[in-house]
């Protein structure tokens, strides 16, 4: 029997200000406060610090999570700009015309978007960032089939480690030989205007 967990139950981050986040979940996402939870010690691994944890709940019943601690020092700066770019958290819309409206409610919140960005015509994108500075990307599917491209995953998840390994063993810059890689792939897989 395989195993596969059934839905998002929630992911969750630290805040420095669980006011602000809590302003910001419920009054710009529209996200209802769900559950909180506060002790002074984490159950999990015993350690010995108070703590304020608070969920908000999206339409599905999924749920986003926080962890305020007291007196906690700020995040150490990334040693990469990909850690910034890259780790975040895309949440569903309805349609085209709704993340648009969410763009203009961002913007008149005061909330910096950056979007609508295409991505290759599998899902469409507007991006923001929280109070915490964790970055957060509303999305529509463009392809209604963007999830369920299984043996392409597979094939492309080759392709990219044998490309990699390779260029270990032969002595070469594996990020040169992903960029040929990647170049020689787009130029057989350009769709006709």
């Amino acid at each position: 029997m395989k195993l596969t967990p059934r839905m998002l139950n929630h992911a969750a981050y630290v805040t420095h200000d669980v006011a602000a986040t809590a302003d910001f979940y419920t009054r710009i996402l529209g996200m209802e406060l769900a559950s909180t939870i506060f002790d002074d010690h984490v159950p999990s691994t015993g350690d010995d610090f108070p703590y304020f944890h608070i969920f908000f709940r999206m339409a599905d019943g999924s749920t986003l999570a926080f962890f305020e601690v007291a007196d906690l020092p700020p995040r150490a700066k990334p040693s990469h700009p990909a850690y910034e770019v890259f780790d975040h958290m895309a949440l569903q819309v309805k349609d085209r015309a709704e993340l648009a409206r969410w763009r203009e409610w961002l913007v008149q919140n005061g909330v910096e978007v950056l979007g609508p960005v295409d991505h290759k015509g599998m899902i469409e994108s507007i991006y923001f960032h929280d109070p915490n500075g964790i970055r957060l990307e509303l999305t529509i599917p463009l392809d209604t089939e963007w999830n369920r491209h299984t043996k392409q995953g597979y094939e492309d998840l080759k392709r990219w480690v044998d490309t990699k390994e390779r260029a270990k063993r032969e002595g070469r810059d594996p990020a040169k030989a992903l960029i040929a890689m990647i170049r020689e792939a787009k130029k057989r897989y350009v769709s006709p205007a």
